[in-house]
This record gives C-alpha cells, sequence and structure tokens, in this order.
C-alpha cells in the first residue's frame, strides 16, 4: 500500500482547492462557526466566573455587580470585533489589526500573544473538561487523569488533520447539550429565587455602603476592579471568530457578525447567570469540586424530582462542560494555524505554515500547536489553577493592541465615516476595560505564574525577529541575482520554431525568480550547446492558507504565474528557439511539480528536468529548517520514477 494511500484512509480524500464547490463545502455557516469558533467563549463559564467570584472571599454581595459588569464587558468587547470583522474580512483577527493599524512590532506581539494562548486553550480547555469528567468517578482514578488528557490532545489533532468541518459536526451534540442544560438549570435557579430579586439590588447597595463604611471605597473599588480582572477568562475566546473570518461563508462580514452576535448572547447570559446563581443560592467553595458542580447540585436538589434523577441530570450537565471545554481545545487548533498562517506571509513564522494540506487545512500549523499544548499539559501536570493564569494575560494584551488600533483608525479616517466618533468611543471604552484588566491580572498574578507567560511570549517575540531578519536578508540576495540577470538582452530574432517532441529537450522548473530560471538557462546554453533543440518551463503553485483566502486571490495568483511563465517562452522566442510551457496549482509543490514532469515527459519523451537551488556559504540547521529543502524532495521523487533531473547552485 501506497503512502498516499495509506494517507488517504487515514485523513480522507484530497481535495481540490481551485474548485468552487469544494470551498463552499468547508465554509461554515454562522451557527456551525458559533459552534467550532464560539465554544472557546462560552465553555470559559466553566472556570472564570468562578475565579471572579472566589476572588471576592466573603463580600459575595458584590456578585451582582459582576454579573452585570461581566454581561455588559462580554458586549463592548464583541462590538469591538465586529468593527475588525468589517475592516479585516479575510481574517487574522487582532494580528492583522495591530500589523496594519499600529505597526509590524505591534502585530508581532499581538501574533506571538495569540499563539501562546491558542496554545494555552488547547491546554486549559483540557484539563479543565477531563477535571469535570474525573469529578464523576472515584477518587481512586486521579493518577491516569493526565494519560487521559494526553490521549484526548491526540484525537483532536487527528481530528483537525481530517478537516474543520468534520471536527465540527462531531463535536456539534456536545455543545448543544451544554447550552441547554446550562440555559434550563439558569433559568430555574433564578426563578426558584424570584421572590427575593426585587430585594437584591437594594441589599447589595445597603452593604456596598457598610463595607464602605467600615474600610474605604478605595477598598471597595479595588476589591470589586481586583474580582473583575480575575475573572478575565470569562471573556477569552471572543476574537476566535474576527481571526477565522476566512472559513466562513459568503457574505462573510454578515456571517462573522451574526456569529459574534451568537457567542456574545450565549457568553453573556451563561457568565452572568451562573454569578448571579453563586449570589442567590450562597454558594461557598467544597474540597474536590468546582464552584458550578456545588451550585448545579443545590439547583437540582430543590426539584421535585427523585435523587436518582437529580444524579443523572447533574452528571449529565458536567459531562456537557466537560465536552464542550473539549470543543474549545478544538477552537485552539482552528485559530492558532490561522494566526500562524497569517504570520508567515509576513515571514515571522517559517514559510511552510502557509502552506495546506491535501484536506485543506494548515496540517504544519496544526501539529505544531498540538505539540506546544502536550507539551504544556505535561509540564503543568494538568493544572487548571496554574493554566488559567498563564492564559489570560496574552488574551487580553491581544485584546488591547487590537481596540488601541481601532482608536488610531478611527481619528485618522473621522472624514470618512459621520459615525466615527461612536465607534471610537466604543472602541475606547473597551480598550480601557481591556487595558485595566491586564494591568490588574499581571500585577496580581506576576509570581504567581504570570511571568512564565511574560517570558514564553517575550522568547516567542524574539525567534520570529530572527526568522524574518533571515528571509529579509536571503530576499535581498535573490533581488541582487535577479537585477543581475534582469539585464540578459532578449533576441532579435522574429521567427521561431514549434516544439518537436521527438527532439531533446531542456525543461526548466522555475518559480517566481527569473533571476533563477535565467541562471539554469544560461548554464545549460553554455554546457550544450546545440543539443537541445525544445525549451520547456514549468511553473508549480502552491495554493496556501493566504491565497486560499478567497477567490481573488487565487485568480492574482494565477495571474502572476502565468505573466512569469511568458516572460521565459517570450525570452526564447526572441532568440529563435522553440518553447513552451506547464502551469499547475496544488497544495503541495512536489506533489505539484512532479504531476507536471510525468506529463511533459508524455509530451517529450527525450526531456532532462533542470533547476537552481540557492547555495549559501553558512548553512546550519536553522536555514535548513525555514527553507523546505523542495529542489532535492523533488530530484529524488523524479529520479525513482525514471525522470533524469539536474540541480544547478546558484550562490547567494
Amino acid at each position: 500500500m501506497t503512502r498516499d494511500r495509506v494517507r488517504e484512509l487515514l485523513l480522507g480524500r484530497a481535495l481540490d482547492p481551485l474548485k468552487i464547490e469544494t470551498r463552499h463545502s468547508l465554509a461554515l455557516v454562522a451557527f456551525l462557526a458559533w459552534v467550532g469558533l464560539g465554544a472557546d467563549g462560552l465553555s470559559s463559564s466553566a472556570y472564570g466566573p468562578e475565579e471572579a467570584f472566589k476572588a471576592l472571599g466573603v463580600h459575595t454581595h458584590f456578585g451582582l455587580y459582576l454579573a452585570l459588569a461581566t454581561a455588559i464587558t462580554v458586549f463592548i468587547i464583541s462590538l469591538g470585533y465586529n468593527q475588525i470583522i468589517e475592516l479585516f474580512p479575510t481574517g487574522g483577527g487582532g494580528y492583522r489589526v495591530a500589523t496594519s493599524l499600529i505597526g509590524p512590532y505591534a502585530g508581532l506581539t499581538a501574533g506571538a500573544a495569540l499563539i501562546v494562548d491558542y496554545v494555552l486553550t488547547i491546554a486549559i480547555s483540557i484539563a479543565s473538561g477531563v477535571d469535570a469528567l474525573f469529578s464523576l468517578v472515584p477518587v481512586g482514578l486521579q493518577p491516569y487523569k493526565l494519560s487521559v488528557e494526553v490521549v484526548v490532545t491526540v484525537i483532536l489533532i487527528y481530528m483537525n488533520l481530517r478537516g474543520t468541518k468534520e471536527s465540527i459536526k462531531f463535536l456539534l451534540p456536545i455543545f448543544m447539550g451544554f447550552v441547554i442544560t446550562h440555559f434550563l438549570i439558569i433559568v430555574y435557579g433564578i426563578a426558584f429565587h424570584a421572590e427575593g430579586l426585587p430585594e437584591l439590588v437594594p441589599d447589595t447597595l445597603r452593604e456596598t455602603q457598610r463595607l464602605a463604611s467600615d474600610t474605604s471605597w478605595i477598598f471597595v473599588a479595588a476589591l470589586f476592579l481586583k474580582a473583575y480582572s480575575l475573572g478575565g477568562g470569562t471573556y477569552t475566546g471572543i476574537e476566535a471568530v474576527s481571526n477565522n473570518v476566512q472559513s466562513l461563508v459568503e457574505p462573510r462580514v454578515h456571517t462573522g457578525k451574526l456569529t459574534m452576535l451568537y457567542m456574545a448572547a450565549s457568553l453573556a447570559f451563561t457568565a452572568g447567570g451562573i454569578i448571579l446563581l453563586y449570589l442567590l443560592w450562597h454558594v461557598h467553595p467544597q474540597a474536590g469540586q468546582t464552584l458550578n458542580a456545588v451550585v448545579f447540585r443545590d439547583v437540582l436538589a430543590s426539584t421535585a424530582a427523585p435523587d436518582s434523577v437529580s444524579t443523572i441530570v447533574l452528571s449529565a450537565t458536567l459531562a456537557f462542560e466537560a465536552g464542550l471545554l473539549l470543543v474549545a481545545a478544538n477552537t485552539g487548533l482552528l485559530g492558532g494555524p490561522s494566526v500562524l498562517a497569517n504570520m508567515a506571509v509576513d515571514s515571522w513564522v517559517p514559510h511552510k505554515f502557509r502552506y495546506l494540506s491535501t484536506r485543506l487545512v494548515t496540517e504544519n500549523g496544526i501539529m505544531l500547536m498540538g505539540a506546544f499544548a502536550l507539551a504544556i499539559l505535561l509540564w503543568s501536570r494538568g493544572q487548571v489553577d496554574l493554566l488559567v493564569v498563564l492564559y489570560s494575560i496574552n488574551v487580553f494584551l491581544t485584546f488591547s493592541l487590537s481596540l488601541a488600533g481601532l482608536c488610531i483608525y478611527w481619528v485618522r479616517h473621522r472624514r470618512d465615516d459621520r459615525r466615527w466618533w461612536y465607534r471610537l468611543i466604543l472602541s475606547g471604552i473597551g480598550f480601557l476595560l481591556t487595558i485595566g484588566i491586564l494591568c490588574v491580572t499581571v500585577i496580581a498574578k506576576f509570581y504567581e505564574g504570570g511571568w512564565i507567560t511574560v517570558m514564553i511570549t517575550s522568547v516567542v517575540i524574539a525567534i520570529c525577529i530572527l526568522i524574518r531578519n533571515h528571509y529579509r536578508a536571503t530576499k535581498d540576495k535573490i533581488r541582487a541575482v535577479d537585477q543581475v540577470f534582469s539585464n540578459q538582452p532578449h533576441g532579435d530574432a522574429k521567427t521561431h520554431p514549434e516544439p518537436d517532441q521527438a527532439l531533446p529537450t531542456a525543461a526548466f522548473i522555475v518559480g517566481s525568480s527569473r533571476g533563477g530560471g535565467l541562471h539554469a538557462w544560461l548554464w545549460v546554453q553554455r554546457m550544450f550547446p546545440e543539443h537541445f533543440k525544445n525549451f520547456v518551463f514549468i511553473n508549480a503553485r502552491t495554493v496556501d492558507a493566504h491565497a486560499y483566502g478567497g477567490n481573488e486571490s487565487i485568480d492574482m495568483m494565477r495571474a502572476d504565474a502565468t505573466v512569469s511563465l511568458e516572460y521565459f517562452v517570450d525570452f526564447c522566442h526572441s532568440h529563435g528557439l522553440a518553447a513552451t510551457s506547464y502551469l499547475g496549482f496544488g497544495t503541495d509543490a512536489v506533489d505539484e511539480v512532479s504531476r507536471i514532469c510525468e506529463r511533459v515527459v508524455e509530451d517529450f519523451p527525450n526531456a532532462i528536468f533542470f533547476t537552481s537551488k540557492l547555495i549559501t556559504e553558512r548553512e546550519n540547521l536553522f536555514s535548513r529548517m525555514l527553507h523546505n529543502q523542495a529542489t532535492t524532495a523533488l530530484q529524488r521523487r523524479l529520479h525513482l520514477n525514471g525522470m533524469q533531473m539536474v540541480i544547478l547552485p546558484m550562490k547567494i
């Protein structure tokens, strides 16, 4: 059985990226996008409200303020990200916003923060979900928890390698189970205390006044701000839609806004409702139990249902909560590779993260995010308390940069939109909220693990700068080579012969650089004068994540490749030589070039293939990682298939 056949059995049949129906079959409608991308935000209700409520200590009456502030904050941030969807309908989210509206290094900071954040999304969601599941089993099984987390991570990686839509459809029942069970419990739990609701506001105000009299208003404000900020994990995941707008069905902006509305409404209701339940049911932490488990048990115990039924419903509710956390982990495997692909376009990370697999997912990104999530889980032993601290900081760093970029944009474009002042105020309020939460979280949790997030993000930024500097230096050298060969004069021949398939043929595999193609052509003419009678030029363009962002991107790539090939053919014609070209598109350059070469050999049996390869004076592991070594892999593939290929070194 061949390698390709094994891959097809495991991951599914290859998809054609150039077919419009393929794009339509992969694009997500608002409902599926809410499931696949909104789960990250909704699942944070499993731990975000709890962290905020526990920070209040004995002053639980502040829970009313927290519930209201949480719901309002969700909508403020969501409305800000609606603007991002409008301005950046091809995706990229916080990274693209910060890059375009503030500057490349602000974009780098946002992108690095998002990468770390999505790795932690996977890790914390899986750890928290497995914790919820293990709360339903005997304590003696706790030592196996980490092993289960590893297995779940591997399964999610495999599902995403098969394709985005497949993973979402598989997880859809879990998502809906969470929504239904939590909605019913929250509504019943609040309705059960309906008689006390009219007094809730006056009682809260009296308790607040009493606390201020006993201490000070500064203490009251500090207590609330600390609890509000430490509950910042509640808002994580809101940016997922703007990061992945390119995966939505057309019209993308409308679909993105509708998805954001679903997300904001469900998160505001669930998180605010859970905090209100904590307050109304006077919940206190219990060993080995989450606050959600405690309050849900109390609510279900108050019903007329038998104890056995209440236990079953509680188990189902917590199981759905655990399942939703796994759906949220899946969001990290959707959003993280998308950010990597956008950063690869700007050369901050290796270009290989732009490439799509045969299933049209960013395979390299999925593998990287999954591998680092596994490493984080093993290092932290799946401790949710530690992961929450690591997680929250970068979320609000990205929020702050994105909303600051929006503020700058509306000030610059105040003459272009009559409602600019409204948008500026909304973005400004969101920025103040998020930067405030970021500062409080860093200060309060710096020595409890926050420093680790700061250090990891700084290391990622430093590595990205090194990578971009390398790519810039390489591009400068290639540009210099192109400049040298650009002076090659065209001939003055008015006619040219048609290719004769029986005659010796030199087939050149060329890219976007004219210098490399002309270097190979001149070398062949010099070493084999008058031998080759036909000249064939082959170009295979990679349909990567950037090109697949829209039909217009693929059309531009096709036009650019056609112009490049026409240049080489016209150059040969100007010298009175027979020439033709072949163009192909695919997700893997080596596979596509191999297929084209087979077509060339069918048409020109006496063809020998030539291509140039960049050679540097010093080559190390770092440079080899940044370049895909496609030339060597292609030569081996052609040799195995009985075709001759010569690699010509081009020193830079």
